[in-house]
């Protein structure tokens, strides 16, 4: 990471065809994919035009080591993060690519993302307040914001083009796309998950308050794809200073969130620039998570 000094929010290789997602860019190299992860930052499904410090360095080396860690549950696209691994066209960036990119195996994505809620937080705790309930999930009574659930919920939602949002939808809108055997088996591997990365989460002072993943199927079989347990799909809080009854301190973009909520953003393209406070602090709180995970999964 010592030679990522500059922010660097697109790409743009002679390598192959490119697919451009929110933080994300996707080469098609023919037999594999080579993901590079920019320093580019969204919020409410829009991209913002600051990119923020070391962002793209922490998300891919986050969902590396979550997925060798987690491997044993579901298999996964990661083939490797070894830039002199990757195929020939990809050496003259090599720079660029290193700490930032991986290799994966091709996969059919699945049209929804997966969320897991631990904790009633963000739109949960929203929905929570109008009914008691999460994605057609009926809560007890008497949760207040924050609050640990008495088991994680899958709470799938649609999977929206870039600059649309997100749908929440009940476990039986997701049969109806995918049909019941797959959607059970993508339900119970998000909650496997879920459980076993927020408990070695809890061992380096992190917990996980609720996560995205995204699944994809290779010759019919399901498997993981895109990221996995990092500040931007997912909330990180301190376990020190937790404390139910409000929002939490962070390690995730839910910094960025809260500021764009203060200056009362309609949350519609183009998004405001980013103070530097803002953008120094995010970097901070990206790194710091990375360091604390790090110790727990190296």
């Amino acid at each position: 990471m010592g030679k990522e000094s500059q922010v660097l929010t697109d790409t743009n290789l002679p390598i192959g065809k490119k697919s451009k997602g929110k933080i994300r860019n996707i080469y098609d190299l023919g037999e594999y994919l080579l993901i590079v992860v920019t320093d580019a930052i969204s919020a409410f499904d829009v991209v913002l035009p600051n990119g923020i410090l070391h962002k793209g360095y922490v998300l891919n080396k986050l969902s590396v080591l979550w997925f060798k860690a987690l491997a044993r549950i579901i298999g996964n696209h990661f083939i490797t993060d070894n830039v002199d691994e990757y195929p020939e066209v990809c050496r003259p960036y090599a720079e660029l690519l290193k700490g930032r990119s991986m290799l994966v195996k091709k996969a059919q994505p699945l049209p929804a993302e997966c969320i897991v809620r631990g904790y009633l937080s963000g739109s949960g705790w929203t929905s929570y307040r109008e009914n008691e309930t999460v994605c057609g999930i009926t809560l007890p009574s008497g949760l207040v914001e924050s609050d640990k659930l008495p088991g994680p919920i899958f709470t799938p939602t649609t999977k929206a083009k870039q600059g649309e949002h997100d749908l929440p939808i009940t476990f039986m809108q997701m049969v109806d796309i995918l049909g019941y055997e797959l959607a059970s088996m993508v339900r119970d591997a998000s909650l496997r998950l879920y459980l076993e990365g927020a408990k070695l989460a809890e061992q380096a002072g992190i917990i996980i308050a609720d996560t995205k993943m995204e699944f994809g199927l290779i010759d019919g079989e399901l498997i993981l794809i895109d990221e996995l347990l990092t500040p931007d799909s997912s909330r990180f809080w301190p376990s020190d200073s937790y404390k139910p009854g409000g929002p939490q301190l962070s390690f995730d973009k839910q910094f960025v969130r809260d500021y764009l909520l203060a200056i009362k953003w309609d949350q519609k393209p183009p998004a405001p620039e980013l103070p530097p406070e803002i953008i120094k602090k995010t970097s901070e709180k990206y790194l710091e998570a990375y360091a604390k995970l790090l110790r727990v999964l190296k």
